[in-house]
């Protein structure tokens, strides 16, 4: 088993955890070592172990309590494991997203025995991958009491900001449908890719929201992201669908974006694929001005969903704090900066110590 030093510098520990594949569906390893260094080098946490995810928590009785999350899966590697340092750069899969992280979450856990908040800690798996995969998924069906706080803190990489709430986002596929016929004799049909242009009209013309919640500028957006018509070079295409993804923003809730798409499709075929809210800022809990007061900057909104969409459901303000940057993420070239791990874990010490 790889041995994890919880209490080494943070960017070392980061660059361990890099060392240990952990794509997703294959985070065994990575969570057998997690397990055995917070058991061992953390002894005032209890320790939970739920498939490929492991969570820890402080049991002080403190007035308020803080959870820190982070994914330890990744997307597919590209010929970037083990890592490597290039300068003021560590290089490798999941240094960004989140690993970088995952290694500030885990440092702090063996490094604050008496925190002034109580402290939850959970390093989850396949995050990367379909919804009902996701491990917070799980925990939340088979471990609710654990997820309990009054904020959650995810790792995802923001480059050193805070990111409050998320959007939502919906996919939906537009089918038009004609009757098929020989090219060559092509008035005997009806051409559905030819009948898609109404639908590409609308999208090419659709005005999209800029909404301000409390101080954050959520921009929404609606796009075509796949087209998909004809069977062969000599048929009229007698069906054609038009994929669709609505980025919205979290003042519209699921059924509200739906009831939206629908209307601006109105008198097409649609199907929704896919749909998962957003989340509010959760800007006035006051543990969440608590933190803010710490990192000393002003949130911005988050551009994407992410999980915590999942803590926000819960009734858990979250947001949305990590040293990598989000543009590096699944990228060949992912790095991040030494000096961006050290800022977080001054910034959390501040806040939790």
């Amino acid at each position: 088993m790889p041995h994890l030093d919880l209490t080494a510098d943070p960017v070392d520990l980061c660059a361990a955890l890099v060392d240990v594949p952990s794509v997703s569906g294959e985070e065994g390893p990575l969570a057998d070592a997690l397990e055995e260094a917070l058991r061992t080098q953390a002894p005032h946490l209890s320790v939970l172990r739920s498939g490929h995810s492991v969570l820890a928590r402080t049991e002080l009785g403190r007035e308020r309590r803080v959870l820190l999350a982070g994914h330890i899966d990744t997307v597919p590697i590209a010929d970037n494991v083990p890592s490597r340092r290039d300068g003021d750069r560590l290089y490798g899969c999941g240094t960004s997203d989140m690993k970088a992280g995952d290694a500030v979450f885990a440092h702090l856990a063996a490094a604050l025995p008496e925190p002034r908040h109580d402290l939850t800690f959970v390093f989850y798996d396949c995050e990367e991958v379909e919804a009902d995969r996701n491990g917070l998924g799980r925990i939340e069906r088979e471990h609710r009491d654990w997820l309990a706080a009054d904020l959650a803190l995810l790792g995802e990489p923001t480059n050193g900001a805070v990111e409050a709430g998320c959007q939502g986002t919906l996919r939906a596929e537009i089918t038009t449908r004609g009757r098929r016929a020989h090219s060559a004799r092509s008035w005997l049909g009806e051409n559905a890719v030819h009948a898609a242009e109404p639908v590409l009209r609308r999208l090419a013309g659709y005005a999209a929201r800029d909404v301000d919640i409390d101080g954050c500028r959520y921009r929404e957006g609606l796009q075509a992201v796949r087209i998909a018509g004809g069977v062969a070079g000599n048929v009229v295409p007698d069906e054609c669908v038009v994929t669709v993804n609505f980025r919205f923003a979290p003042d519209r809730d699921a059924a509200a974006a739906e009831q939206h798409v629908r209307e601006v499709f109105d008198g097409f075929e649609l199907a929704v694929t896919d749909l998962s809210p957003g989340a509010l800022p959760g800007l006035g809990a006051p543990a969440a001005q608590e933190f803010l007061a710490a990192t000393g900057t002003r949130p911005s909104a988050k551009y994407g969903w992410t999980d915590v969409s999942r803590f926000a459901a819960l009734g858990i303000p979250a947001l949305n704090y990590g040293p990598g940057d989000p543009n590096l993420a699944h990228t060949r070239e992912e790095h991040v900066e030494p000096a961006k791990i050290a800022e977080a874990v001054d910034v959390l010490r501040r806040f939790l110590g």
